[in-house]
């Protein structure tokens, strides 16, 4: 969960993160603590989704109340899941793309925000995958 905290510490003020998450205006808590919730007037983020399974990513989506908006954040091409295992990610983008309400948005290189370098690393890995069959 380490990379939420950066992002909340880049964003706002570590006292006030701090009183906000006192006050229960921010949680962060891992995907393990969602099951059974009702999530009801929230924003949620699920951060980093690819690495969920099917059953955890159907698990929090219907975690979704009355007047909130879930986004969703993740990347296939980096999922950590044994290779057996199939993306949760994955598999909500193929059956959830006809329902109305639920929207995707794909990012390409041109939307890195990190060093440079990056984009040139995913090309070389790109280049390396296609050549060699791997994905």
């Amino acid at each position: 969960m380490r990379p939420l905290y950066d992002a909340l510490y880049e964003l706002i003020e570590a006292d006030r993160i701090t009183s906000l998450m006192e006050r229960g205006t921010i949680e962060v808590a891992p995907l393990a603590y969602m099951r059974g919730r009702t999530l009801n007037r929230a924003f949620v983020i699920l951060d980093e989704a690819q690495n969920t399974t099917p059953a955890q990513m159907k698990m929090m989506l219907t975690r979704l109340g009355q007047d909130s908006c879930m986004v969703v954040t993740g990347d296939v091409t980096q999922s950590d899941l044994p290779s057996n295992q199939t993306s949760g990610l994955a598999v909500a983008e193929k059956i959830l793309q006809p329902i109305e309400g639920i929207a995707f948005c794909y990012m390409n290189k041109g939307d890195i925000v990190r060093h440079p370098l990056v984009g040139k690393i995913i090309d070389a890995y790109e280049r390396y995958e296609s050549r060699s069959g791997l994905t």
